[in-house]
């Protein structure tokens, strides 16, 4: 029985488990590895991965589904059960230190944190692969310049390839929920390994004030940082209009202007 309070929504289709099992193990890459599943909730999905994998982290917060899980993962063989929040959890190590790749049918209302979590682990998956809400994952596949486009799609797309593999309707959960959903998958690396920013965390803070009010053009939001005057020039510096919003910027140009701000604060 699914737990409202932990958003949980499983994927009860067995058809559907398969559709995205198959998706999930096409590549080579991730066969024979290691899989960290979020959420492993009754296993179903566990153990189709655990066909393909050398093998399966199963994390599951909710102690009620745990004592399944941990007999599960003692028939198959290949399975280790994780008790806890995602969040709190050092994925690399739960992946002993090996490359590994991440499957989950998240919660919908911690789908941001659970993004930000995964690439900011010290050693962040070679590829994630969530069931999500629709309308979030057409937020972090959107291209710049369009309205879908903002911090969570710049900051997502920084450290991955953002593709939508298939849309999943409600009827495939148990329970269903009341928007459609999405595999998504996150496939390092993304725009921001050829940009040369050194420091990921100070940028995805950057992003932040530059998407802090996505009504206000650019130069309001860099206010913050610099005064209004000082902010115009260097939009100019960086090839930017003074005019322009943050979602009409590609990454390239973000970094540039992180970079141009950054040499500047760190001058004074």
């Amino acid at each position: 029985m699914a737990r409202r309070r932990l958003g949980q929504h499983f994927l009860g289709d067995p058809a559907w488990r398969d559709k995205i099992a198959r998706l999930l193990t096409a590549d080579p890459a991730g066969a024979g590895g290691v899989w960290i599943e979020i959420g492993a909730g009754h296993g179903e999905m566990t153990a189709l991965l655990a066909k393909h994998a050398g093998r399966v982290v199963a994390v599951e917060l909710d102690r009620l589904l745990l004592p399944g899980l941990r007999k599960l993962a003692e028939a198959l063989g290949n399975v280790t059960v994780a008790a806890g929040d995602v969040l709190s959890l050092d994925l690399p190590a739960l992946a002993a230190g090996r490359a590994y790749r991440v499957y989950g049918n998240i919660p919908y209302y911690i789908t941001s944190p659970i993004v930000h979590h995964l690439f900011f682990s010290g050693a962040p998956p070679q590829a994630a692969f969530l069931v999500m809400q629709l309308e979030v994952a057409e937020r972090l596949a959107a291209p710049p310049g369009g309205r879908d486009y903002g911090y969570l799609s710049a900051f997502t797309q920084f450290h991955a390839r953002a593709e939508i593999m298939l849309r999943i309707p409600p009827g495939a959960f148990r329970p269903p929920p009341k928007v459609d959903s999405a595999l998504v998958a996150l496939r390092a690396p993304g725009a921001g390994a050829g940009l040369g920013v050194a420091d990921e965390a100070a940028f995805a803070d950057f992003l932040k004030v530059c998407f802090s009010q996505k009504r206000k053009t650019l130069r309001n939001n860099l206010r913050t940082l610099a005064p209004d005057r000082r902010a115009r020039a260097l939009l100019e510096e960086c090839g930017i209009r003074p005019d322009a919003r943050a979602e009409q910027l590609t990454l390239a140009e973000m970094a540039r202007l992180f970079s141009r701000i950054r040499r500047e604060a760190n001058s004074h």
